[in-house]
């Protein structure tokens, strides 16, 4: 008789789509995982690196992150990068590259797209990279359709030798689902087999590798029809059927539950014929897809008529009730009565800076200069430096940014800029990412430009995760810690012009920021205090205002400090006849760090250390 080998039944977990996918990942053999955090991709590398038997590694950038991922997949190893929708701008040169060389080991890249801006500088549509590089793109619904397309992904990837595309949004990243999980497979590294005319991408040939790219094309658009993930979600009502894919396909199917809807699951190639087919069952065809009209404007190439932007808006996530207003006029229908109760008006919460961040002293000191200084600002928690109170920032563009628009405005000359000194903002990890080539080039023109470097230790506005300049690796692991002082003095700032100055220090702080924009040529100040959000940062003993000491004078509300609050205002009456406006505060002690950042700022020494017994009460 034959023993049976007892089959493990399948797991359930509840799995946000980003943990979806780094399970997937896992089980799928992947050896190597490499990532730059960016809301909403994050938390897959951060969950890979909880795994055993996966390298799970914070690259400096997105480009080297997906270069490291390509290595791996060269080497014969099942290899993963994970990045958001501008990330992938930033990767794109090795990407058009290595599409057309292929891969090896199954190569799957993450995008995840920000629909709505929650978190971005701009709203992109990263399936335009499948048609830009010929590369399959899929696109899941829920967070067990992330695991299953993850899966998958690596097994197209090695069928078809080539990158895979798995295009997400921030619905998809940060919402939970129940997840039937499975095991690891392991696909060890076959290793890396020298060949020239292929991995060696010189004019030659990469000319000799274009007939073996366009016939992948042909492959995998004949691979769609039939392909999983792709299907018809029936319906009765056959007076207007739906295109859709991602979390829009399920806006739609709540819209409308009775119509039939084609659920694109690979979203490039496109099934033409199946998509033909369907049309035809239908008396009106709608797509509805997040953001760009990529499908819709593909149909309309091969004569197939449908309805897409000319009723959905261009912009946005796509909800149930965008989708039935639309739809319903398009039908001449009117819409329903509103049901339920009336949105309630919410009062606003400005975004802000932390209690105690040390990023509130430089924009403090930047704000007193406001007259006299332009400011390019940067990507990350100090770009709410633009906010109030402060309003000390002029530019904010890009990763790195900050350091070529300043070298340009200094280049400019403009008549306008006369007599104002130029100061460029950046973090410690956004200046690892792309702000040293930027330095090198003001460096290199002589330019009179500032920079102030803001080492907190952190990324910090994705979650304070490690990277070159921490001393950790993504594993709380020690690691080689950049010096910040003398890699700017490598990339040829003098030293006389180099300041490490601690940021709670604050007249430190104004007295290097207004001397150095005064020298003729580049100049660096490091402000070198960590994030509060890190077990790096110390907290100090609260502190509290002593009212009968205070005169109102409010220069600690200047600071832009969270923890500072307005109790109330007087109008008192001066001598000669006049008036003024007081406000009295009050501090959160136990919200407060003890930064100090508020005693430097008063003048009248209101300000002092709280007792334990009185932050309790």
């Amino acid at each position: 008789m034959n023993a049976t080998v007892a089959v493990p039944a399948p797991r359930r977990l509840l799995l946000s789509g980003n943990e979806a996918i780094a399970r997937a990942v896992w089980e799928a053999g992947c050896l190597v995982a490499s990532a730059y955090p960016g809301t909403p991709s994050t938390e897959i590398l951060e969950s890979l690196a909880t795994y055993d038997g996966i390298d799970a590694h914070w690259a400096v950038n997105e480009k080297v992150a997906l270069e490291v991922a390509i290595g791996a997949s060269l080497s014969g190893a099942r290899a993963f990068a994970a990045m958001k929708h501008v990330g992938l701008n930033v990767a794109s040169d090795a990407l058009m590259s290595q599409t057309l060389a292929g891969v090896k080991g199954g190569l799957v890249i993450a995008v995840a797209d920000d629909v709505g801006l929650s978190s971005s500088q701009n709203e992109q549509d990263s399936r335009y990279w499948g048609r830009f590089a010929h590369i399959p793109v899929l696109e899941p619904v829920d967070s067990q359709d992330a695991y299953a397309m993850a899966r998958e992904a690596f097994a197209i990837s090695e069928r078809f030798e080539v990158p895979v595309l798995l295009r997400l949004t921030t619905r998809i990243c940060h919402v939970k689902a129940v997840c039937e999980v499975g095991e690891r497979e392991e696909h060890p590294a076959t290793g890396f087999v020298p060949d020239a005319n292929r991995w060696v991408l010189v004019p030659s040939t990469a000319k000799r590798r274009l007939p073996a790219f366009f016939e992948r094309d042909k492959a995998l658009t004949a691979f769609t029809e039939t392909a999983p993930f792709t299907e018809v979600w029936a319906g009765s009502d056959k007076r207007v059927g739906f295109i859709s894919s991602g979390t829009a396909a399920l806006a739609t199917r709540e819209a409308f539950p009775d119509a039939p809807l084609f659920r694109l699951g690979l979203s490039y190639p496109l099934p033409i014929e199946r998509i033909r087919a369907f049309a035809k069952t239908v008396d009106r065809l709608v797509v509805v897809e997040e953001t760009e009209p990529l499908v819709e404007r593909e149909l309309a190439a091969a004569g197939i008529k449908a309805h897409g932007k000319d009723i959905l808006p261009v912009m946005g996530e796509l909800s149930a009730p965008i989708v039935t207003r639309a739809v319903r006029a398009l039908l001449g229908e009117a819409e329903p009565e509103a049901k339920g109760t009336a949105a309630v008006e919410v009062f606003p919460r400005p975004p802000t800076m932390c209690v105690g961040c040390p990023h509130l002293a430089p924009f403090t000191v930047l704000s007193r200069l406001r007259n006299d200084i332009i400011v390019a600002g940067d990507i990350g928690c100090y770009t709410l430096g633009a906010m109030q109170p402060w309003g000390a920032l002029d530019t904010c563009i890009s990763m790195g940014a900050s350091m070529g628009t300043a070298l340009g405005m200094a280049k400019a000359k403009a008549a306008a800029h006369e007599g104002k000194a130029i100061l460029a903002t950046i973090g410690d990890s956004t200046f690892l990412h792309m702000g040293m080539q930027g330095l090198l080039d003001i460096v290199y023109s002589k330019a009179n430009i500032t920079v102030l470097l803001l080492d907190n230790r952190a990324v910090g506005m994705t979650g304070g995760q490690d990277h070159p300049g921490t001393g950790r690796d993504i594993k709380g692991d020690e690691a080689p810690r950049v010096d910040f002082r003398k890699l700017v003095e490598a990339l040829g700032v003098r030293p006389e012009r180099i300041r490490v100055v601690d940021p709670h220090e604050l007249p430190t702080l104004f007295k290097a920021i207004t001397e150095e924009i005064e020298q003729p040529e580049p100049s660096v100040i490091i402000t070198d205090r960590p994030c509060v959000l890190t077990d790096w940062q110390t907290l100090k003993p609260a502190l509290k205002v002593l009212d009968d000491v205070c005169n109102g004078c409010a220069a600690c509300l200047k600071t832009g400090c969270p923890a500072i609050l307005t109790t109330r205002r007087e109008r008192k009456e001066l001598a000669n006849g006049r008036h003024r406006d007081l406000a009295w505060v009050t501090i959160d002690s136990t919200a407060c760090t003890g930064c100090g950042l508020c005693l430097a700022s008063c003048a009248p020494k209101a300000i002092v250390p709280a007792k334990l017994s009185e932050m309790l009460q």
